[in-house]
């Protein structure tokens, strides 16, 4: 009889609960019509509903246990771009459904993506236009046009002079650089590159210094707000950027969000940007932009560059310098 009790009590407190909760949202539903029709507050009628009913459990179509919305551009673009190259299409209804964003902002996606040359908008969807480069291991990438890469390091370190502060981004091109730097005297260089640190660290000539942030293994790179916050007290003279691609519409590109963002960010603290870019990089496009070509202002390249992208350059009025 006392658990009868204990149960009825229970189920009166539950209503009075929701009796209370439905006379409050009435109360704030009115209140919020008087403010609208005066301009005073927007506030949404229908929110006011949906919280209310979500509240109360009586949202057939809420459910709490779902993951919440891709709110990340590139979190979403990514995503599509993985279920394209599985599956060759995909279809804004099903995409809208899957990441909890609106059809607009699909749409927006897909022309990211197809302003990339990664997708072909169809009517509804998008079909895959070519499949982006898979991104390879530090010691993988090294392997691979290691002679290019050295004539090119070879070549850069010829642009430095004493009295240089600049900066190395991390990169297997770049390591060649640096290794062409060991005999350099009076620079300062800041990098981000962990092999790049390892290589000029007993240079006597050399001013090092390392990047603060997270270290991600796959290409040795340091990055994240730490490692943009290290940048924004420098200014430098020349900026030595490897990329993963290069593309005349696109612009230079690399397949990591944050190396991206801290490639931007180093872009904006030095005054003469050099490109360090075997040809197998030309036509290429990754999924994350670091500028357009308009903030380049020399390329450094091997002879394979085809004749497309060697005027192409010149017209951008990008200085480009072949090193044989």
């Amino acid at each position: 009889m006392v658990c009868d009790l204990c149960k009825d009590s229970n189920k009166q407190r539950k209503k009075t609960q929701q009796t209370f909760e439905l006379f409050l949202f009435r109360v704030v539903f009115s209140f919020s019509f008087v403010f609208n029709r005066h301009n005073f507050l927007f506030v949404s009628n229908l929110q006011c509903l949906l919280a209310w009913r979500a509240r109360s459990g009586k949202l057939p179509f809420f459910d709490k246990s779902t993951a919440k919305p891709m709110r990340l551009s590139s979190q979403r673009r990514a995503a599509i771009l993985e279920a394209l190259t599985q599956h060759g299409s995909v279809q804004v209804n099903e995409l809208v459904e899957k990441m909890g964003v609106s059809a607009v902002t699909i749409r927006s996606d897909l022309s990211a993506l197809e302003s990339q040359g990664l997708a072909t908008r169809s009517h509804g969807g998008a079909m895959l236009a070519r499949t982006p480069p898979a991104e390879q291991t530090i010691r993988q990438k090294d392997a691979i046009n290691h002679e290019q890469k050295e004539h090119i390091g070879a070549y850069a370190a010829r642009m430095v002079q004493p009295g240089d502060n600049i900066i190395i981004d991390s990169g297997t091109t770049t390591i060649s650089l640096a290794r062409h730097l060991r005999e350099a005297q009076n620079i300062t260089v800041m990098t981000n590159g962990l092999n790049i640190a390892w290589e000029l660290a007993d240079a006597p000539g050399v001013d090092l210094i390392l990047t603060g942030g997270l270290l991600r293994k796959q290409s040795l790179s340091i990055q994240g707000t730490q490692a943009e916050a290290c940048l924004q007290a420098y200014s430098f003279d020349k900026l030595f950027l490897g990329v993963d691609g290069f593309d005349l519409q696109f612009g230079v590109t690399t397949h990591h969000e944050a190396e991206a963002s801290l490639n931007h960010k180093m872009v904006e603290r030095a005054k003469k940007i050099i490109v360090l870019a075997d040809a197998s990089k030309f036509g290429r496009v990754s999924l994350h932009r670091i500028v357009q070509l308009d903030r380049i202002h020399t390329v450094i390249t091997d002879a394979g560059i085809s004749p497309e992208y060697r005027d192409g350059l010149l017209e951008a009025g990008i200085e480009l310098l072949i090193a044989e």
